[in-house]
């Protein structure tokens, strides 16, 4: 029976901390806990649902096909994520399949200066970047509260490379780091400055006893292969193919690819 999680204790961090899904759903534990309307946690048996907005993330498979679909149709989320047995019991109906790769930073040559990157940079500059690459980001009053608690109670962390390119580490929990929203300004397009900032980044972590990892839809797939790094594994996500505006803009709050 899926039940909403009241108290943080009721939920088992051992599952959790196993795969990339589970690491997530404790950043967003660790950052909100159990008492904000819009970041909901539900379980059954040792699975765990997390609704942020209108993402879902599911880590287990602890479900009856019947009672899941029902919760899903409930809370009509745009985009569905997680673990693939749990993903293959829901009813596709309304949603699309969406293939997408884990990939882990390799490092590699590059010819960065450290003076270059912004370890603190200002999150209106970061804004200003992540709007040009992605033009379904959420509206900077959302997206800034969001980012800077995370930023404040050091889940998550942004940095900026010659003002230009960003990426932001997600969450960094017993040496897992999970890159996101990578983007560079328009203007700096074809300089290579992602794959540069990418590079370095990898031995930035790597030096410091991290693995880091990064999502990638098939539009994107290849820039990161050419790169050398390292495919993990291959998964779908499920996304809706009618929603408003409001559903699409808060369903890809996060972890844009």
């Amino acid at each position: 029976m899926i039940k909403q999680v009241e108290n943080k204790d009721e939920i088992s961090f051992d599952l959790l901390v196993a795969n990339c899904c589970g690491r997530r759903i404790i950043s967003y534990l660790n950052a909100y806990g159990t008492d904000y309307d819009f970041c909901k946690f539900y379980k059954s048996g040792n699975s765990i649902i997390l609704i942020i907005n209108s993402t879902m993330l599911i880590c287990g498979n602890d479900f009856e096909a019947d009672e899941l679909n029902m919760f899903v149709g409930m809370h009509n989320p745009f985009r569905i994520e997680g673990n693939q047995i749990a993903l293959g019991m829901i009813d596709n109906k309304g949603y699309m399949q969406l293939h997408r790769t884990t990939f882990e930073l390799v490092s590699g040559e590059h010819d960065i200066e450290e003076s270059d990157v912004n370890l603190n940079p200002r999150l209106v500059d970061v804004y200003a970047i992540l709007t040009e690459g992605f033009p379904n980001l959420s509206d900077y009053p959302l997206w800034l509260a969001d980012t800077s608690h995370r930023v404040r109670h050091g889940i998550s962390r942004v940095l900026t490379y010659k003002d230009c390119t960003t990426a932001t580490l997600s969450y960094d929990i017993n040496g897992h780091v999970l890159v996101s929203q990578v983007a560079t300004k328009i203007s700096a397009r074809g300089s290579g400055y992602a794959r540069k900032f990418l590079t370095w980044l990898a031995e930035y972590l790597n030096k410091q006893g991290k693995t880091a990892v990064l999502y990638a839809l098939d539009i994107r797939e290849s820039f990161y292969r050419e790169i050398g790094f390292k495919v993990v594994s291959e998964e779908f996500v499920l996304e809706k193919t009618e929603y408003t505006d409001e559903i699409i803009t808060k369903g890809k709050l996060q972890y844009n690819d």
